[in-house]
């Protein structure tokens, strides 16, 4: 970056054309457990009133609350809505697959620097993934087409 003194860059980051130029999508704030049973819900069922969420609900909760939850969902960029008649519809703004990915995107970077590779060594000497596994996962994705 020009004017930034080297001195102050991070030194496991290192600046690149994709880096300079463009903008990553900022990670979303992480999930409460009501959050994320809310928005489980709405992956599952689609675009649906607050009152329609509630009823989803294995607890009883105050419609007050739902709301809240679901503006806060909002907020971090989980949740939209449209109004439909005067009524609320709220939808997930990604799939459950896409909002797993940017978590996990997250964790890479502020935990291993960027680097999947850090991650992935760092699961085998957890013992949370197998070595096999990992060489079976590799090859699905060279067979995997583009």
């Amino acid at each position: 970056m020009p004017g930034v003194v080297e001195s102050f860059r991070p030194k496991c980051y290192k600046s690149s054309h994709v880096t300079v130029r463009h903008k990553m999508k900022r990670p979303a704030a992480p999930l409460g457990d009501l959050e994320h049973e809310l928005l489980t819900i709405l992956w599952k069922h689609g675009e649906m009133t607050a009152l329609d969420i509630g009823k989803q609900l294995a607890r009883k909760l105050k419609d007050a609350t739902i709301r809240t939850v679901l503006r806060r969902l909002e907020q971090k960029g989980y949740v939209t809505h449209s109004v439909n008649s005067g009524t609320f519809l709220y939808r997930a703004t990604e799939s459950a697959e896409s909002a797993a990915a940017n978590a996990v995107k997250g964790i890479v970077d502020r935990f291993c620097g960027g680097s999947i590779e850090r991650v992935l060594a760092g699961l085998v000497d957890a013992a949370l993934l197998d070595p096999n596994q990992l060489a079976a996962i590799a090859g699905k994705l060279k067979r995997k087409p583009k």
